[in-house]
């Protein structure tokens, strides 16, 4: 007898759609929690997927602010791509790859600045790791690289399809 396997490529997870950020249940209650930088993009977020690329869209401050949306455009080949983005010590260029695991997708940044006038350019990386918990919640758990002599940080934000 004589069985052939055929491998069944697993589609990669699609996160398309419009997020908004929900409390997360896991979060330890009553006592006052520190604050943390969270995914990074706020409270509405869009993603659009093609099997290129994933591109993330959001507001960085409110909605009646000057800033035009940011927009973040990731290759998902886990070649690099290049975003800049204008916000505090004006434009940053990002350089960031995805990759997948399964079905969750890995989004690492690397970012350069300079704290000071004259001094050296500091690197800081960033990772998100986006998964869906359902077709309808989207877990990012995020990672900020230490900077200027800090701790890095981790949070996990959940946000709901809307």
């Amino acid at each position: 007898m004589l069985l052939v396997a055929t491998a069944t490529a697993q589609r990669p997870t699609d996160f398309s759609g419009r997020w908004i950020l929900t409390p997360d249940a896991a979060a330890p209650s009553g006592a006052r929690a520190v604050p943390t930088m969270g995914s990074g993009w706020g409270p509405d977020v869009s993603i659009s997927q093609d099997p290129a690329s994933l591109t993330i869209e959001f507001t960085p401050y409110v909605r009646g602010d000057m800033q035009p949306p940011t927009r973040l455009v990731y290759r998902l080949d886990g070649t690099e791509s290049k975003n800049v983005v204008n916000v505090g010590r004006g434009p940053q260029d990002q350089v960031c790859t995805a990759a997948w695991d399964g079905t969750r997708l890995t989004l690492t940044t690397v970012r350069s600045f300079t704290a000071a006038a004259g001094e050296k350019p500091m690197r800081i990386q960033t990772t998100q790791t986006l998964s869906l918990e359902s077709p309808a919640t989207l877990v990012v758990e995020t990672t900020h690289g230490a900077a200027l002599g800090g701790q890095p940080s981790t949070s996990r934000s959940i946000y709901k399809k809307n």
